[in-house]
């Protein structure tokens, strides 16, 4: 467990991974979930809808700007690495995870704060996994491509 950040692995082409990175990519994934919202008011939602006033001062376009641009560069991540049908079948996967910690009550999907902190949190995983699917998929598989080709095409 001590070596859980530092671990590395060497690919076939001879580069050295460390797990470091999709640690990093966790921690960006769940900073971009929780920072654009979340049940308390400390959200990019919350701080933008309560400076309507002076939407144009300051350096709010600019924070406007970059989360549109972070979440933009997330959804891209997303559906190249995972695709329409891997996003559904991940939340499927994570609805039905949910549904299990409910029938054990764990969390409680009734309570709305709750119900916001669980779908925060999924939306950062699943960021996460889009941003990570192409690494896991090498290495299951063997394969380390998420771009359609020719053959997949053609058909």
């Amino acid at each position: 467990m001590k070596n859980i950040f530092t671990k590395s692995y060497t690919t076939k082409a001879g580069k050295k991974v460390t797990y470091l990175s999709g640690w990093v990519t966790f921690v960006l994934a769940m900073a971009l979930a929780i920072g654009t919202w979340n049940p308390t008011k400390y959200n990019f939602i919350h701080f933008i809808t309560s400076n309507l006033d002076h939407i144009f001062s300051g350096f709010i376009p600019f924070f406007i700007l970059l989360m549109l641009a972070l979440w933009l560069l997330a959804i891209k991540a997303m559906l190249q690495s995972l695709g329409f049908f891997g996003l559904g079948v991940t939340l499927a996967v994570v609805i039905a995870f949910i549904w299990g910690l409910q029938q054990y009550n764990i969390v409680d999907v009734t309570n709305t704060k709750e119900l916001g902190w669980v779908a925060t949190l999924v939306l950062g995983f699943i960021i996460w996994l889009g941003l990570n699917a192409s690494i896991f998929w090498k290495k299951l598989t063997g394969v380390y491509t998420t771009d359609s080709t020719a053959e997949d095409i053609d058909g």
